[in-house]
């Protein structure tokens, strides 16, 4: 435990002196000449109070969710499955009909459903009433689905049509810092967590310590958001003439090929998720549990650093963003290849926190690429439908975790869809993508 508690610390340490040389709203009006005077609160702060509430809801109750329905409710493993099944299928066909809702009535207006109904979700969880689990699951699937996209999608729009640019905002920025502030809500929400576990001894608490934080989040967006919508939404033209704009949009090259790299790196960071700790556990050879909070604060540590990293690069201009990808893309294909041979316990960890670097670089990147790519009148059914592929990955993924206990074959399987990403992002940069 005292290695890992040495080495979050040395994470912590590199992520303040990159946090001390992150560039600033005031250098960016300095660099341009502009005499604009800055307000008093940050014009994205309203953005990020909102959404540090809704995904340290989303976090705290993650980890818990299926560990009480095998060890509290007793339920069979047949059962889990089918929860969770139940879960990311409606994520996967709730995505493009959100997507079209939130674009015509208002993609603040979804957000706000997404705290009712998740937390609607939570209360639903800890009834021990299989047919109330699965309409908990339900909720939780749609709640999904517009915190991955909806959000996304309102902040971007916002910040174009609030001239943000002018106020010495940049949106490489706020994606590295939503990204941080991603990362360190889930460290505090892992502690939190367990803190609520072992006071009360039930796993039931983290989701009703969840309602409270989505009750507060619909605060901080019912009073402090702008409505924004699709750019047709009040318009006259008939629902076919938005379908084929989107999909004219989707028939796009470079996002076509962002679709399928994105499709492929998370998805291969899903499997991740599923075998780190049994990869870890299976090379820890002293007496004692793994302190996997420790673990995984580490983790997110090395995804802060990353992202902060990312900021300072494209400030500076040292790379472009496609160019980016191919690099964070062959480190990826490289911590999988060394993870599928790895031999001792320290090996593997800092592997894992090279692949979690990797993911905190591939977020910002990518969300900055659909960003400049996808137009903010149908931007959130654009978002929602290139994130389709991905939950089907999520029900393959499934499918070959369960039983699965060849972990070096997960991970070499894992960096061959990466190379296959790769090989897709090199021939997208070729064709002038950013």
């Amino acid at each position: 435990m005292v290695y890992y508690q040495a080495c979050v610390g040395g994470l912590a340490a590199l992520c303040y002196v990159l946090l001390v040389s992150q560039p600033t709203r005031k250098q960016k009006l300095e660099r341009r000449g502009g005499s604009r005077k800055q307000d008093e609160d940050h014009p994205e702060a309203r953005w990020y109070k909102a959404y540090s509430l809704a995904v340290a809801a989303d976090w705290l109750q993650g980890p818990y969710l299926f560990s009480l329905y095998k060890d509290e409710f007793k339920l069979d493993e047949g059962q889990v499955v089918s929860l969770y099944m139940t879960d990311v299928v409606t994520t996967a066909i709730s995505a493009y009909f959100i997507g079209i809702l939130a674009d015509k009535y208002g993609r603040k207006l979804c957000c706000m459903i997404y705290c009712v109904l998740y937390a609607l979700s939570c209360f639903l969880t800890i009834v021990p009433v299989v047919p109330l689990l699965f309409l908990g699951r339900i909720l939780g699937g749609v709640s999904t689905s517009i915190l991955f996209t909806v959000f996304d999608s309102w902040m971007v729009t916002g910040f174009h049509k609030g001239k943000l640019d002018e106020e010495g905002c940049d949106l490489t920025r706020t994606y590295a810092a939503t990204s941080v502030v991603s990362s360190l809500v889930a460290i505090l929400s892992s502690i939190l967590g367990e803190a609520l576990v072992w006071a009360t001894g039930t796993k039931k608490s983290p989701f009703l310590v969840s309602v409270i934080l989505l009750w507060f989040a619909l605060q901080a967006i019912w009073s402090s958001w702008a409505e924004n919508f699709g750019a047709r939404a009040s318009s006259n033209r008939s629902v076919p003439a938005t379908s084929r704009s989107v999909w004219s949009i989707l028939k796009t090259p470079s996002i076509v090929a962002l679709t399928f790299v994105s499709t492929l790196f998370d998805g291969s960071m899903n499997l991740f998720l599923f075998y780190w700790m049994p990869a870890l556990s299976s090379l820890h050879k002293t007496s004692g549990e793994l302190p996997y909070i420790i673990i995984h604060s580490n983790l997110m540590a090395a995804s802060m650093a990353a992202a902060l990293a990312f900021n300072i690069i494209m400030d500076k201009h040292i790379v472009g963003y496609s160019r980016l990808l191919l690099g964070v893309l062959l480190v990826a294909v490289f911590g999988f290849v060394k993870l599928a041979g790895a031999k001792t316990e320290a090996g593997a960890f800092w592997l894992f926190c090279l692949l979690e670097a990797c993911r905190g670089m591939f977020g910002p990147a990518v969300g900055y690429l659909k960003a400049s790519l996808v137009d903010d009148d149908t931007r959130a059914t654009v978002y929602s439908v290139i994130r389709t592929p991905f939950n089907i990955i999520v029900v393959v993924s499934l499918l070959v975790a369960k039983g699965n206990n060849s972990i070096n074959g997960v991970f070499t399987v894992c960096s061959l869809m990466l190379i296959a990403a790769f090989t897709t992002m090199g021939v997208a940069s070729l064709r002038h993508m950013p």
